[in-house]
């Protein structure tokens, strides 16, 4: 069973086209199961409104997408946001070198791996967050972050 975490930089290319729209799209049929911290749905607002207010997007278009990701959000296993795993999330932010919300995204995929007993796949597109993971040796989508992110510059 492919079981797969994603962080909002992964997940929000299902809603508007940016890079890595295509690859994720492709991917996204192959994924047994999906899940993603709370915090990600306010994220996810965040970023569709930001796309909104810089003119990225039409507001129809950013709403359209809000309401296709609500619709989405009944079916993401949810991890929820508790102390212990924000006390994980300090220990990334120290021994990776993360961003706040990196280290909570982080912290989450491995809580819910060490909870399901099995590897689960981090889709991120962030490329300091995708580099943590890789040194600690997880499955990541892409498999080539930075060779893609080197490509389109």
């Amino acid at each position: 069973m492919s079981i797969t975490y994603l962080d909002t930089s992964a997940l929000i290319k299902r809603y508007i086209e940016e890079l890595g729209s295509e690859e994720l799209k492709e991917w996204w049929p192959s994924m047994d199961l999906f899940g993603a911290a709370l915090i990600t749905r306010a994220e996810m607002a965040a970023a569709l409104a930001k796309a909104s207010r810089m003119r990225w997007l039409e507001t129809e278009a950013a709403q359209q997408a809000w309401n296709i990701f609500l619709e989405d959000w009944q079916t993401i296993a949810v991890i929820e946001i508790t102390n212990v795993l924000v006390e994980r999330a300090g220990e990334l932010a120290w021994s990776d070198g993360l961003r706040g919300y990196d280290a909570v995204h982080l912290a989450a995929m491995i809580t819910w791996q060490d909870a399901l007993g099995q590897e689960i796949t981090l889709g991120t597109f962030d490329r300091q967050l995708w580099e943590a993971a890789h040194i600690r040796g997880m499955k990541l989508f892409p498999e080539d972050l930075p060779g893609m992110l080197d490509r389109q510059s």
